[in-house]
């Protein structure tokens, strides 16, 4: 089988499509042939040894795949070969075939696609445990989401919008604005590209205040960080909660008297730790996705996808910020 793995600490570039020999189910285990792999902003971080997981070299990036079953190892009941399913891996997708816990398996409906079931989890469950767990969102508050075309930005809205919130979605162009509104924003906003200096941030600050109305936004989904974080707590409504769920602009430094001002909470959201500590919540909220996805709620946009041979590309159209919804490594 091919993969293509991660040998050295370095960007998309270095990474090398190699031969292996096909792994063999043990224990537990499904033996599955990849069909299509989502690429993740873990992804570009994991390759540059910047994630809070570190694999042994070498290894292949990919954290969610789609696929179908080719053997069953000892012990696994409930499932045969030919089953179609989804798993998050944390890493090895990009190749061909790979090892699967049974227990980590999720099916995936015959009338879903494989590029459609590998886009499905990470940005969704990433979101729901975000906004119910970490932002206790209700009905009819307000939710800013920042880099909202993104994977989890999109999830975000359309979830917001599932839970009966007024959804402002925080873009950087018209076309990420309109996919947005395409996902159910009440509103959207588009912002200009940082840094900013201290005039910058100000005019930022108060295009959120803005937008999100004078009581101010009660939840706030930043995945973006870097300069856009603290003009947008400043537009955060008295007891709001703002979460922060990533850093590809940067890690920001928050003066901490607005959370003072404001008494509200900055909240923090790691869904892989909290899957592992709270299995049965986290199985709780899939159910949940897996509810709004047959309603027509929800729905994974993957707007391109590349074959195996180029998946590095994926990975650094990731990187530079380009991606709308999901990107998607087709075998």
């Amino acid at each position: 089988m091919r993969a293509l793995l991660s040998t050295i600490v370095g960007g998309p570039e270095t990474l090398v499509m190699t031969e292996l020999p096909d792994p063999v189910a043990g224990p537990g285990q499904l033996l599955v042939r990849v069909r299509a792999c989502a690429i993740n902003y873990p992804d570009v971080l994991i390759i540059e040894d910047k994630y809070q997981f570190k694999p042994q070299r070498p290894f292949a990036p990919g954290g969610e795949i789609a696929g179908t079953v080719e053997a069953v190892g000892e012990g696994v009941e409930g499932w045969a070969s030919g089953d179609r399913l989804i798993a998050m891996l944390g890493h090895g997708g990009l190749a061909e075939k790979i090892l699967v816990s049974a227990t980590a398996a999720l099916r995936l409906p015959e009338e879903r696609s494989f590029e459609e079931g590998s886009a499905l989890v990470l940005t969704y469950a990433t979101s729901i445990h975000a906004l119910l767990d970490r932002g206790r969102l209700k009905p009819e508050q307000t939710l800013l989401v920042l880099g909202a075309a993104g994977g989890v930005g999109l999830a975000a809205v359309e979830l917001g919008k599932a839970f009966g919130a007024r959804v402002v979605a925080a873009v950087s162009s018209e076309e990420k604005a309109q996919a947005a509104r395409e996902a159910g924003a009440d509103s959207t906003l588009v912002y200009p590209r940082g840094p900013f200096d201290k005039d910058g941030s100000k005019a930022l600050a108060q295009l959120f205040k803005d937008s999100v109305g004078p009581g101010g936004a009660d939840l706030i989904y930043d995945p973006v960080g870097g300069d856009y974080a603290e003009p947008a707590l400043r537009a955060i409504a008295w007891e709001g909660r703002y979460l922060v769920v990533g850093f590809p602009a940067g890690i920001p430094r928050l003066p901490l008297n607005l959370t003072l001002l404001k008494s509200c909470d900055v909240c923090g959201v790691f869904w892989g730790a909290f899957a592992a500590r709270d299995p049965e919540a986290n199985s709780a909220h899939i159910e949940t996705l897996f509810r709004l996805w047959r309603e027509g709620k929800i729905a994974p946009r993957v707007s391109r996808t590349w074959p195996l041979d180029h998946a590095g590309e994926a990975i650094a159209h990731m990187a530079a910020r380009k991606a709308v919804g999901k990107l998607v490594v087709t075998m």
